[in-house]
């Protein structure tokens, strides 16, 4: 399922590996993190493009526009396929990292609202809208630097899909078919979320974490197909 992004969120490159080639041929590509980036560094990413996976770098690049300019570039000679940065730090930051990823057709999308933050969450780091106001805000910015789409939960999906080009990407984490104890708050199923226009869904820990990891892909990509 090629709207299907694996996300690998491990402490290991061997365990990251090994799913990698248990669920390949129903993963789109698979999402490397803070975590196992952290454990595992470069090499892992080299590992998985070796292998021909779309690697996607979810690091949540945020800091002067320089610096993410050069974090881009490295990502690109890496193979990565698509990369993240924080839309918050900014037009100069955002136009620095497409600049810098361009070269290779590194993808790079903006996160807009961390699909962990409630209403409650947003008002006290001082953020006065709404979170659907928000997101709308950071998307319009993101398109207006010209990167390729933005990183937003599945309830948002239906305004962005209005208002942005239909080129533009929505990439969807928060997919949840029932109400579980973590700590994402705006969820929907799978199959909801790509019938509201998500471009690719990012899934961790309801497949990594099944009894049977790859069972539950299987069904994920089952109720995506049916949307």
């Amino acid at each position: 399922m090629d709207k299907l992004l694996i996300a690998l969120d491990v402490d290991t490159g061997r365990k990251a590996l090994d799913l990698a080639d248990s669920l390949r041929d129903l993963a789109g590509g698979f999402k490397i993190g803070s975590r196992l980036f952290t454990n595992e560094g470069p090499a892992l990413v080299r590992a998985l493009v070796k292998r021909g996976d779309r690697v996607f770098l979810d690091l949540k690049y945020h800091d002067i526009p320089s610096v993410v300019g050069s974090a881009l570039r490295a990502a690109s000679g890496l193979g990565v396929w698509m990369a993240t940065i924080h839309t918050t730090g900014g037009l100069a930051m955002m136009r620095a990292a497409k600049e810098a990823a361009g070269d290779k057709g590194t993808l790079v999308v903006g996160v807009t609202v961390l699909t962990s933050f409630s209403q409650t969450t947003l008002t006290t780091i001082g953020v006065p809208r709404q979170i659907e106001d928000q997101v709308d805000a950071m998307a319009e910015l993101a398109a207006e630097a010209g990167i390729d789409g933005v990183v937003a939960s599945p309830l948002e999906l239906p305004r962005l899909r209005k208002q942005q080009n239909p080129d533009f990407l929505i990439v969807t984490p928060g997919i949840r078919k029932h109400s579980q104890n973590d700590d994402q708050t705006r969820t929907l199923s799978a199959q909801k979320a790509i019938q509201a226009g998500a471009s690719y869904l990012v899934v961790g820990r309801p497949i990594i974490e099944a009894n049977d990891p790859r069972k539950a892909a299987e069904v994920l990509c089952e109720e995506m197909a049916n949307a």
